[in-house]
């Protein structure tokens, strides 16, 4: 008995998977106004701050840094992340790249952490 009842649930299953295969099958693509596009922003003018504007930012509610170039607003960011704030903390308002690329311990951050990265980005560092 219970080995019927297996194979006539194994088969409803797959019944079922085949069915929702074919419904996808069938419907066919979505129209191009219904399907979701990744797009870049509008390029607007490139936000130049300054060394001087970045310092301005040095408190941890407050927290601009300048990594590589590009300036990043991680104010609202730092309760979030994984480390202890003292290690992030003395960094709001400067120059960063060497410690974000280092972790101050020699180890880089991870390719998801240079995503995040780039979300929190502001502006571009004035020559």
């Amino acid at each position: 008995m219970s080995r019927r009842l297996f194979i006539l649930a194994t088969a409803v299953f797959w019944c079922g998977v085949l069915a929702f295969w074919l419904a996808g099958r069938l419907a066919g693509p979505l129209p191009p106004a219904a399907q979701p596009v990744a797009q870049p922003p509008a390029p607007a003018a490139e936000r130049l701050l300054s060394l001087a504007e970045v310092a301005a930012h040095g408190v941890p509610e407050d927290c601009w840094m300048a990594i590589d170039g590009q300036v990043v607003d991680l104010g609202a960011y730092l309760p979030e992340h994984p480390s202890r704030p003292a290690v992030i903390n003395p960094w709001c308002g400067r120059e960063a790249s060497q410690a974000y690329h280092t972790k101050g311990k020699g180890r880089p951050h991870s390719a998801e952490a240079d995503q995040l990265l780039a979300t929190f980005r502001i502006g571009r560092l004035a020559p």
